[in-house]
């Protein structure tokens, strides 16, 4: 089937603004190249990341990405544990790191397909930020606030 005729596509957020996979694909490798380079977060992902595992981190995101967007279904991982193992996140890690998305997109895409990319970002990053902080007892789970009534 032609990509641009299935149903997920022509379904998924990515379609109607003009996200392509080369345009993920673009997103993905400038914003982390930018992260590479940034004074706040390149130590992290050098820490976290070894230089010869970043072409299968890059393909991994493109996947997701790609998965976000295109509803590819490509993405078949865990987010949330692996941002749970990274110690030291804290919320201007995220700050950064959507700081640096926002410009990412705004270089490389039309406004439109920025506004969607930079949208699913913040929801991500909040998903993530909240994660890792429940992890940490710094907020409680809805578990623990169900058993405390």
């Amino acid at each position: 089937m032609e990509p641009a005729r299935s149903p997920c596509l022509q379904l998924s957020p990515g379609y109607p603004v003009g996200v392509t996979e080369e345009m993920i694909e673009a997103v993905v490798h400038g914003f982390y190249d930018r992260i590479r380079q940034d004074a706040t977060l390149g130590p992290i992902f050098t820490r976290v990341i070894a230089p010869e595992a970043w072409p299968a981190h890059l393909q991994k995101m493109c996947d997701f990405w790609s998965s976000v967007l295109l509803m590819s279904g490509r993405f078949h991982g865990a987010p949330m544990p692996a941002h749970m193992r990274i110690g030291g996140l804290e919320g201007a890690h995220f700050a950064r790191w959507l700081e640096l998305f926002g410009e990412t997109t705004a270089e490389l895409c039309s406004p439109e397909a920025a506004a969607l990319f930079l949208a699913k970002a913040k929801m991500i990053a909040q998903s993530l930020q909240l994660g890792v902080a429940a992890a940490r007892g710094e907020i409680p789970s809805i578990r623990q606030v169900a058993l405390s009534r």
